[in-house]
C-alpha cells in the first residue's frame, strides 16, 4: 500500500505503521491522519497480520497536531472538527482491532501523539523520549479520548497534573507513573519492540482478541461518547482569543500572553 505520510511495513505477522513527516516532527495534520487511519483499516482487513506497531520517523514519535496548518485556517475550531473526523476513528479502531497494538515511541511524543500512543495496548520507549500533554499550554483541549486513557494508565490525580501543569516527563518518569510499558536504550528500541512483537504474534490470538474486547467492555464503554465530547471541547477552546494566541505564539517563538478569553 502506497500512502502519502505513512510507511506501512508487515513482515513475520508484524505491522509496523510509521508516520513519516520527519522534518514536521511528525505532527498530525490531515493527510496524516487519514493515512494512518487507512493503514489500520490495512492492518484489520489482513489475516496475516498478528499485531500492528505504531512508530515514527526521525527525532519525534508524533509531536502533536500541525499548528501551522491550524494557524492558517480561517476557524481554528472548524479546522479542529475536520481534523478528529479522522482522528477520532482512529483513536476507537485502535482499541477495537482484535490485535494487540503496540506503540513504540521513539522520541518527542506529546499532544495528539500522547492520545494516540496512551490508546494503544503497549507503549515501549526510547529511553530519550519525552511526553508532554501539550494541548493546554496552547490554548486547547485534550481530545482523541485523552482524558479518559491517560487517567486509566496514570490515575486521576497525576492526569490533572498534566493538565494544569503541563510538565515535560522524561522516559523514566513515565515508567514510574505506569505511562509507559517498558523503556529500553534508543539503540535496541526497535529489537526489543520486535521481540515483544514476535512472542504476541505467536501466541493465543483468539483469546488476545477476546481479552482485549473484555478490557474495553470493562474499561471502555463510554469511549465513544468521550471521544464527542472532547470533539465539541476542542472545537469550543480553538475558537478562543486564548488558542489564536497560543499557536501563534509557538510559530512565534515566544510565551504566550493567555488573557482567559
Amino acid at each position: 500500500m502506497q500512502l502519502e505520510t505513512v510507511l506501512l511495513d508487515q513482515y513475520e505477522g508484524i505491522a509496523v505503521i510509521r508516520m513519516n513527516r520527519p522534518k514536521e516532527m511528525n505532527t498530525l495534520n490531515f493527510q496524516l491522519t487519514k493515512d494512518l487511519v487507512r493503514a489500520l483499516e490495512a492492518c484489520w482487513d489482513d489475516d496475516a497480520t498478528k499485531v500492528v506497531v505504531f512508530t515514527g520517523t526521525g527525532k519525534a514519535f508524533c509531536a502533536g497536531g500541525d499548528v501551522a496548518a491550524f494557524n492558517s485556517a480561517a476557524d481554528i475550531g472548524d479546522a479542529t472538527r475536520q481534523m478528529t473526523k479522522d482522528f477520532d476513528p482512529l483513536i476507537s479502531g485502535i482499541r477495537r482491532i482484535p490485535k494487540p497494538v503496540i506503540a513504540m515511541v521513539n522520541g518527542i511524543c506529546m499532544g495528539a501523539g500522547l492520545s494516540l500512543a496512551a490508546a494503544c495496548d503497549m507503549r515501549i520507549c526510547a529511553s530519550s523520549a519525552v511526553f508532554r500533554q501539550a494541548y493546554t499550554s496552547v490554548g486547547l483541549t485534550p481530545d482523541g479520548a485523552w482524558s479518559l486513557h491517560v487517567p486509566l494508565l496514570i490515575g486521576f490525580g497525576r492526569a490533572s497534573e498534566l493538565i494544569f501543569s503541563d510538565p515535560m516527563v522524561d522516559a523514566k518518569k513515565a515508567f514510574e507513573m505506569g505511562m509507559v510499558t517498558e523503556v529500553v536504550d534508543d539503540t535496541e528500541l526497535e529489537a526489543a519492540t520486535m521481540k515483544r512483537s514476535r512472542r504476541l504474534a505467536s501466541g493465543p490470538l483468539k483469546a488476545f482478541a477476546v481479552a482485549k474486547n473484555n478490557l474495553n467492555r470493562a474499561m471502555l464503554g463510554v469511549l465513544e461518547s468521550q471521544l464527542e465530547q472532547e470533539r465539541l471541547g476542542i472545537m469550543e477552546s480553538a475558537r478562543t482569543a486564548d488558542a489564536r494566541e497560543g499557536i501563534t505564539a509557538i510559530l512565534e517563538k515566544r510565551k504566550p500572553a493567555f488573557r482567559g478569553e
